[in-house]
């Protein structure tokens, strides 16, 4: 009887090695595709965090104080910011909300303190804050993002 033997082609070796080749790219291009999808979110989501935080912690401050006339809106610095007066133990003092040096920041001073922007307590990091009245009960808050994205709230008082 006699053994017939195979006769082996290149093919046999270079399929198999072509189709693991196109695997591990295929595998690669995934791995590369949701990095940078993961990326792009995790800043996005960053970028939200900061812009919502800061919108959602004035709001709450406007409507702690919302009290006939200490509401308003000023200039500190040349820049706007909310400003809200409150008087405790028959003492009057002014909370300033403003941006200086690339942050929002919070200042309470007593009445007739002159305030200083670079005293203010660190909040949130932000390129930019403006504030402004729409009517005497309605106020827009707008701050702009390191990537020149720009989110508005508007807050209203049922007091004024």
């Amino acid at each position: 009887m006699k053994l017939q033997t195979q006769k082996r082609h290149v093919i046999d070796f270079i399929f198999p090695m072509a189709l693991f080749f196109v695997f591990a790219v295929s595998a690669l291009i995934v791995v590369l595709l949701a990095t940078r999808i993961y990326k792009s979110t995790t800043e996005e989501s960053q970028e939200h965090y900061t812009s919502r935080t800061a919108l959602s912690y004035i709001s709450e401050k406007v409507r702690q104080n919302d009290a006939s006339g200490s509401v308003s809106i000023g200039e500190l610095d040349g820049t706007s910011c909310l400003m809200l007066t409150s008087n405790i133990n028959d003492t009057t003092y002014t909370t300033y909300i403003y941006e200086h040096d690339g942050a929002l920041k919070e200042l309470s001073v007593k009445e007739g303190t002159p305030p200083s922007p670079s005293a203010g307590e660190f909040i949130l990091e932000t390129d930019s804050f403006q504030a402004e009245a729409l009517s005497h009960n309605l106020f827009r808050f707008t701050i702009t993002t390191e990537k020149n994205k720009t989110h508005s709230v508007v807050v209203g008082v049922k007091s004024n």
